[in-house]
């Protein structure tokens, strides 16, 4: 990932309801979520509010709509949340990436049995 692509990624994710949406959408996993339910989880915001949220969201990369008949779901896109994270951390440590290592456990927890 460049600077550039980062940047815009950090700009759309600077915003309180932009952040929520895109960790709701991360719980939600590939299949995503339709408009309304989103709209419906940040406390019943206008739909004109979430279209501008997530139009935002979708021109830094960081999801993508699909179409299903008159809905419209949004699906976080995870290779590039994992850009960023990469991005962040590709200097880790000075050449110690174990130290590191800890990090970046906590990106992708090892699922409760």
């Amino acid at each position: 990932m460049q600077e550039p692509t980062a940047l815009l990624a950090f700009a759309a994710l600077s915003d309180a309801t932009r952040l929520r949406i895109v960790r709701l959408l991360v719980r939600a996993g590939p299949e995503g979520l339709p408009a309304g339910a989103i709209g419906s989880a940040m406390a019943g915001a206008t739909a004109s509010r979430m279209s501008f949220h997530l139009k935002h969201l979708e021109h830094a990369g960081l999801v993508t709509a699909r179409r299903d008949g008159r809905f419209v779901h949004y699906s976080a896109v995870f290779a590039t949340l994992a850009d960023i994270l990469a991005f962040l951390m590709q200097d880790c440590c000075q050449g110690h990436p174990e130290i590191c290592a800890s990090a970046l456990a906590c990106a992708c927890p090892t699922p409760a049995r």
